[in-house]
């Protein structure tokens, strides 16, 4: 399959329209619905139901979504590390995870433009379900993250660490308290995450002990099972909690660490400068 096809797909299975699609892409429609009839021929299979007034997707055709966006995430990332190497302005390529408002992460977005202008940066936001943010997938360069996750083939550098709250609704009776050990949240229903979410990270999360509780994949979703469940949040204090939530500390738990990590054998120059800055803009 050809990058261009895979780009011309993702965009009709974005847009569910043949007339948008092209219109983005910037050519007719004949030619962008034969692109994919040819595509659809070559798999053996349907990936999109047409219809008179747009598209939707079938199974093989979700799958193939998410498939074309990693392959074509990997070609960008290619062609950024080919540049870099050259001596070229290159692109690099950020995973986050979690609440984008952490103000290291804004005082290293501002530090970073201003000595390196000249460099493309990506962003991809990962939930809480992997806490490398895309790293092992090959989808970013470096991971600005939270450990502990399992950093076999990785280098993590340390930037800083937070302590961790239990969140609970308002009127929760242990709401009131200073702090609360883990023992005092013992019985209650706690956040889960998927299965095959890293070992290491759900038991950190869930202070060591197995939990039951709802799923969630977001930080949005884990204060909204609090809010109408009455399930037991974490989170690392410091950060705003919404109408009807309050963080309370926990003592007994350890603290946050806010890291960066990247693939141990990626020789990227714009790495090493990128985590030095970042050293300096989270301890700001």
């Amino acid at each position: 399959m050809e990058l261009r096809t895979l780009r011309y797909f993702v965009a009709v299975a974005e847009e569910l329209h043949f007339g948008r699609a092209a219109a983005r892409l910037h050519i007719s429609q004949p030619p962008l619905s034969r692109a994919i009839k040819q595509l659809e021929t070559r798999l053996g299979a349907a990936l999109l139901n047409r219809s008179l007034t747009g598209a939707t997707l079938t199974p093989a055709g979700a799958v193939l979504l998410e498939e074309a966006r990693n392959l074509l995430d990997q070609a960008d990332r290619a062609r950024a590390r080919v540049a870099a190497v050259a001596g070229r302005p290159g692109t690099l390529t950020i995973g986050l995870l979690g609440d984008g408002s952490d103000l290291g992460a804004l005082r290293l977005a501002d530090a970073y433009r201003e000595r390196h202008p000249g460099i493309e940066v990506r962003v991809r936001e990962a939930d809480l379900t992997d806490p490398t943010c895309g790293l092992r997938a090959g989808l970013v360069d470096i991971a600005l993250t939270r450990a502990p996750f399992d950093e076999t083939g990785l280098r993590v550098h340390e930037h800083r660490t937070d302590p961790v709250g239990a969140v609970l609704r308002t009127d929760d009776p242990l709401a009131r308290r200073a702090d609360l050990r883990l023992a005092d949240l013992a019985g209650r229903p706690w956040f889960q995450f998927p299965g095959g979410t890293d070992p290491l990270w759900w038991s950190y999360w869930n202070g060591g002990e197995p939990r039951e509780g709802p799923v969630v994949r977001a930080v949005q979703e884990c204060r909204q099972a609090v809010l109408w469940n009455g399930t037991v949040g974490m989170t690392p204090l410091g950060h705003d909690m919404p109408d009807g939530l309050t963080a309370v500390p926990l003592t007994d738990m350890a603290p946050s660490r806010v890291v960066a990590a990247w693939n141990a054998d990626d020789t990227n120059p714009l790495i090493p400068p990128f985590v030095q800055i970042a050293t300096a803009a989270y301890l700001g």
